[in-house]
């Protein structure tokens, strides 16, 4: 096995940032690549207009790439938000508006995984009360997502990059995910498994496979330390990822991690150009 018989997708989030957006799912393409996610790219604008969303559609479609992940509005991201769904007030009502917004984007080009980041702790604000409102957000977007056929995927993040988000250990986010589940019956919560994130925890990464690998309805990947490429830290990311398929995930790996100094289209040598390509 290795990473020759991964499924890899492309964030564009955070790759190929160099160029505009409309022009990111082209470049991935060009790159070899055939699917791609991203963040919610309108951070100001939980409900942009129809024909910014339009474009975007175009862009991937034009390109030829599949859309495979797409996170709900989740504040300023990249920026100090870690999401809106746990924030009484204005943010809290931003998501609720995004949920139909984005579940249908997702729906017009046959994605079906969206992610909904936490958000952070507030001061002020009781932890208890930013979890009840986080649960009934997450039920809403767990109903738009099954009403598409898409899973709902609940993060881990890491506390050192992080230190306001509550989920920051992969049993965290499982107890999340099987809260959402319990509440609404659809059994479409799942977990992301962010090696990355998980290893700037300190994580046993061999255990939260084993553990959780049937609750993961996604992964993503970067190298620790530094969040770049695999080959550029430490992390035995190709083990990883046959550990993950020997547990039986057969999802998608979503590269999110940082390029380093140069184009983004640079930062792919450790992966064979015939491997980029995913059915």
């Amino acid at each position: 096995m290795g990473f020759a018989d991964q499924r890899f997708n492309v964030n564009l989030s955070i790759l190929f940032t160099e160029l505009p957006l409309l022009e990111r799912p082209a470049a991935a393409a060009a790159a070899g690549f055939t699917a791609v996610e991203l963040w919610w790219p309108w951070i100001d604008a939980p409900t942009p207009e129809q024909s910014e969303l339009d474009a975007l559609k175009s862009a991937i479609e034009d390109a030829g790439v599949r859309l495979t992940g797409l996170n709900f509005y989740a504040g300023r991201l990249p920026g100090p938000d870690r999401g809106a769904l746990s924030l009484p007030g204005e943010e809290s009502d931003r998501f609720r508006a995004n949920i139909d917004v984005a579940a249908d984007f997702a729906r017009s080009l046959g994605c079906t995984a969206l992610n909904a980041l936490y958000g952070n702790r507030v001061e002020g604000v009781d932890p208890a009360e930013q979890d009840r409102l986080a649960l009934e957000n997450l039920v809403l977007a767990a109903r738009a997502a099954d009403r598409i056929g898409a899973i709902l995927l609940i993060e881990a993040l890491n506390k050192p990059e992080s230190p306001r988000y509550p989920l920051v250990s992969a049993p965290a986010a499982i107890e999340v995910v099987d809260k959402v589940n319990a509440a609404t019956g659809l059994g479409n919560a799942k977990f992301l498994m962010d090696l990355y994130h998980l290893s700037m925890n300190g994580e046993d990464l061999p255990q939260v496979i084993d553990a959780y690998a049937a609750k993961t309805g996604h992964v993503q990947i970067a190298d620790n330390p530094g969040r770049g490429a695999p080959g550029t830290g430490t992390l035995p990311l190709e083990e990883l990822l046959d550990r993950l398929a020997k547990a039986g995930y057969e999802g998608w790996v979503g590269l999110e991690y940082k390029p380093g100094d140069g184009p983004s289209a640079e930062s792919f040598s450790w992966l064979p150009a015939g491997a980029r390509a995913a059915d």
